[in-house]
């Protein structure tokens, strides 16, 4: 059960789309009213577990963590740093008393969840006017499943999304890209997409091409397509100001940018240089952004990603102190860093909305921003393409997964950032993003064989599954590294288990549910509450990836008895195995994962491509009798339960 208690008069976030029951108490939680701020406080049992938060650092479980929602452009990807790119402002406790928080509010909310050893869960409005939803349930999973059917199904990507993807900021002329698909052909790679990054840009403005180094997008996308490779460009939140681009001239005679305190268009810096930021809460600017991804889809494009829109500013018409932008801010001192957080604040209060009506200060509403720019995107495109697009954004707030997915920004080459992947993906699913991944092998930093290797022994289990890497990094594409068939053993896999892993995501997807889970949510088993680098995937898979630089296996909990089934780049080898602890040998190159008992595993053909994707000569491992295999075009809306089969062994 799901109520909602309402304060004040809180803007419509679009997060949740169920019709929910209004209560006019809160249960569990002591609240004061300050004249700025909400405060809720919840006394934690010693034993109490609380799940949620979606994209933030720290551990699945965020006791002792002090956690700020405030959309952040940062490299800092460090236990260290409160604020990521996203606001996931959903929450589980679960012990003594079980029960779910979502509090929907776009301005900045802090929680201390049990924090310096507190006892106390403590969360902080930093408004007072937001809408606490409270969700009622035994266990955590059953809460989860109750928020994510009231947030509304999951955007459901085409099945080439599921392919493997190829990206790095630096592919800066047609060549470049010509040059990743013959390396990935060489060596026998699959390949379904490559992201571009704004080195295609004019000027890094967005809905422009670099006339010498792109003189012919078209061709490129038709010739790159013909080898079953899409590309997939980014688009920036900035607009440039350049008089005369139709874009520009566009936005500024429809009204369609931010304000800033003089009723002008507010002006900030990002990288073209100064650019106004679409207003995003106005529903006829999203509508005219929307209508701009004709520019790309004309072209052919089918695929797109959305970044710098927490929005990222660089510095600003008010706030002339410049930020360096990238992965440079990371190195800053102390006092430079709060120079810049202060000089960000100072911007984000000084530009407005026009919300069809209502005018809202920016700092206000901020971390609804990029979760704006995600819906805008997602319904232009669909009245652009008559198909399913790949659509994923950087800064997103709960409901924004109904439109697109998300990466989780700029992290860096370090086993530290592996495991970060393992714990986000479970969050990131509780909170509605289900086709969510990271920058497989760092995007900063210089990645090694073997990371990169035991990165994509993960991402293999990932719904967005690509490998990017930034400027001035060593290559990290696949092809370049020594010993090609443990990369070309884990690549290979990844399409072998596309039958499982789309059916599983659509399932869920459709269904409310998760598709990578803690253990915890399905086993009622004390011993597996702490492990967090053990995941469900779907519902016949459970993988224990290894996370740790130099190990050739790690330990692994089975809570029941489950089937081991090694790939070593050519067959399967399935292992009965009792419940319990056991040590388990991964050599690189190879993957290991288990299947419980009762449950069956499809998996395809050896395929280099997701047009070659087939389903009528499927192999079933496991010991269960029957699966229920999800089956579409892989492209159309046509998207249902309808499309279920059932295999049986």
């Amino acid at each position: 059960m799901i109520t909602v208690k309402v304060f004040g008069d809180p803007i419509p976030t679009g997060a949740v789309t169920a019709t929910v029951p209004q209560r006019d108490r809160v249960e569990h939680l002591q609240v004061s009213v300050a004249e700025k701020t909400i405060t809720f406080v919840y006394k934690l049992g010693t034993e109490d577990v609380v799940y949620g938060l979606g994209e933030t650092m720290g551990r699945v479980n965020k006791r002792g963590g002090h956690y700020i929602s405030f959309n952040t452009d940062t490299a800092e990807h460090e236990d260290s740093n409160p604020s990521l790119y996203a606001s996931h402002n959903f929450l589980i406790v679960w012990g003594r008393e079980t029960f779910g928080l979502f509090f929907d509010s776009p301005a900045k909310t802090e929680f201390w969840v049990d924090h310096q050893g507190s006892g106390e869960l403590r969360v902080v409005c930093h408004s007072r006017d937001l809408r606490l939803y409270q969700i009622a349930g035994e266990r955590p999973y059953e809460i989860c499943r109750t928020f994510l059917k009231a947030i509304g199904p999951g955007y459901l990507p085409p099945r080439w999304a599921f392919g493997y993807g190829q990206s790095r900021f630096g592919y800066a002329k047609e060549q470049d890209f010509l040059d990743v698909v013959r390396g990935h052909e060489e060596k026998g790679f699959p390949l379904d997409y490559i992201c571009m990054d704004i080195d295609y840009m004019d000027g890094f403005a967005d809905f422009t091409f670099h006339p010498q180094r792109f003189p012919d997008p078209k061709g490129l996308v038709e010739k790159l397509k013909d080898r079953g490779i899409r590309l997939v460009p980014i688009v920036d939140a900035g607009i440039k100001i350049a008089p005369g681009d139709p874009v520009y001239e566009s936005g500024l005679k429809g009204g369609h940018f931010c304000r800033d305190r003089e009723g002008g268009c507010f002006r900030a810096a990002v990288w073209p240089g100064w650019t106004h930021f679409p207003d995003f809460f106005n529903t006829k600017a999203r509508e005219w952004f929307g209508k701009q991804y004709k520019f790309y889809t004309d072209f052919g494009f089918e695929g797109f990603w959305n970044d710098m829109n927490e929005p990222a500013i660089f510095y600003s018409q008010y706030s002339r102190t410049k930020k360096l932008g990238f992965f440079l801010d990371m190195f800053l001192g102390e006092k430079r860093k709060e120079e810049k957080a202060r000089a960000m604040e100072r911007d984000y209060k000084s530009f407005y909305h026009d919300m069809d009506g209502r005018r809202l200060r920016h700092y206000d509403v901020h971390d609804l921003y990029g979760a704006l720019m995600t819906r805008a995107s997602s319904e232009g495109l669909r009245k652009l393409l008559p198909h399913r697009f790949l659509l994923f954004s950087r800064s997103s707030y709960i409901g924004a997964g109904r439109y697109g997915g998300i990466w989780t920004g700029d992290n860096t080459s370090k086993w530290e950032h592996l495991l970060l992947n393992v714990r986000h993906m479970p969050s990131l699913n509780m909170c509605g993003f289900l086709y969510s991944g990271a920058d497989t092998g760092g995007f900063m930093g210089n990645c090694d064989r073997e990371l990169l290797l035991r990165w994509l022994a993960f991402s293999v289990f990932t719904p967005l599954m690509r490998n990017h890497a930034g400027k001035f990094t060593k290559d990290q594409e696949a092809y370049r590294f020594e010993g090609p068939e443990d990369f070309r053993s884990i690549l290979t896999l990844r399409y072998r288990l596309l039958p499982y892993l789309y059916s599983e995501f659509m399932k869920a997807s459709l269904e409310g549910d998760m598709f990578m889970k803690p253990l915890s949510f399905v086993y009622e088993d004390p011993t597996v509450v702490p492990i967090e680098d053990q995941l469900m995937v779907g519902d016949s898979l459970m993988i224990a990836p290894v996370v740790t630089q130099g190990a050739t296996g790690r330990r692994v909990y089975l809570p029941e008895p489950m089937t081991m089934v090694r790939w070593d780049g050519d067959t399967f080898t399935c292992e009965a195995m009792d419940r319990g602890w056991r040590e388990i040998s991964v050599p690189l190159g190879q993957v290991v994962f288990f299947i419980p008992e009762g449950k069956l595993l499809p998996v395809g053909k050896a395929i280099t491509n997701t047009a070659q994707y087939d389903t009528e000569d499927l192999t079933l491992l496991g010991t269960g009798n029957s699966y229920r295999l999800y089956t579409d075009d892989g492209l159309t809306h046509h998207c249902d339960l309808q499309n279920i089969v059932t295999l049986t062994k």
